[in-house]
């Protein structure tokens, strides 16, 4: 029975090593992911600023016109929400946390009589959505860790043309905002209308408050042509910037992930190999008793 048990353990130690070099790996590939990330998020920026200084200052020559694009809608009869995932997990509660929100706001704004579409990009979305009853209408896999600009304008083409031609309201994104390498924020954002300087936008747009153009400014074309051929492009500056921010988060909370789950193999690794040294000593212990019974049982009597 020991010598079995022996065995069991043997061959569970050495699974355990052999999954904790995968999680070991994945770790590191994770973390050299993070600074690549967080170096395409800082590129990006300041596209993202000047054309939300370009919003901003069109905006702000022509207040009535700038009212049918921008804003914050008071009682929209028709949302469409995106959501922003990954494609793959073993990377913590950032899938979870994420669709967690994203449920709780459909169900927020289906009670206020809206009625709400859904967009997913990433993989572990629809299945997500599917199995809880509601209908996504339209999802996007396979680059959510490493997007390019071109999966983010396939992806505002689908938000901004419903917008446009009058079927939607109001176009909300759920998705992770990567503050440091420990630090991952689920943030709530209007992607459309686009925010005005009076909207309390914040991170970029607001800065570029500060940052526009000062003094007296003539557009050519007109402010609201200026405004529909820049709109598109600010939707697609923001999905781009939101699918980076996405990626850099899904890296982080993946490394952290694989560092617990190498650490756990280290540990129960540890805590299998004293259980089979204990079962070893247990079973010499009982064959030295055996050899000893049985010398003594040999061994012939005083009184023969």
């Amino acid at each position: 029975m020991a010598g079995g048990q022996e065995r069991v353990l043997r061959r569970r130690i050495k699974s355990v090593n052999a999954t904790k070099k995968i999680t070991k790996a994945m770790e590191l590939i994770a973390a050299s992911q993070i600074s690549r990330s967080q170096q395409r998020i800082a590129s990006n920026r300041p596209f993202r600023v000047g054309m939300a200084s370009l919003i901003v200052e069109a905006a702000s020559a022509n207040k009535a016109v700038a009212e049918k694009m921008l804003g914050v809608p008071e009682n929209p009869k028709s949302i469409t929400i995106v959501c922003i995932v990954g494609d793959r997990g073993l990377s913590g509660a950032y899938n979870s946390s994420v669709l967690r929100a994203t449920e709780r706001l459909i169900a927020e704004k289906t009670a206020n009589g809206a009625q709400v579409s859904l967009i997913t990009v990433g993989k572990k979305a629809p299945s997500y959505f599917r199995f809880r009853g509601f209908e996504v209408a339209e999802s996007f896999q396979g680059f959510s860790d490493k997007p390019e600009f071109e999966n983010a304008r396939a992806v505002a083409t689908a938000i901004a043309q419903p917008f446009t031609n009058g079927e939607v309201d109001q176009v909300l994104l759920v998705s992770t905002n990567y503050l440091s390498a420990a630090t991952q924020q689920v943030a709530i954002s209007q992607l459309l209308p686009l925010l005005g300087p009076d909207d309390g936008a914040e991170g970029e747009q607001q800065s570029s408050k500060q940052a526009g153009p000062a003094g007296y400014t003539e557009f050519e074309p007109d402010v609201e042509h200026l405004l529909a051929e820049l709109a598109p492009k600010a939707v697609e500056a923001e999905v781009f910037a939101a699918l980076l921010e996405g990626a850099a988060s899904f890296h982080a909370s993946q490394q952290r992930a694989m560092a617990a789950a190498t650490e756990n193999a280290e540990e129960l690794a540890r805590t299998l190999t004293r259980t089979m040294n204990r079962a070893r000593q247990d079973a010499i212990t009982t064959e030295i008793m055996e050899i000893v019974g049985g010398a003594e049982a040999l061994r012939p009597s005083k009184g023969a």
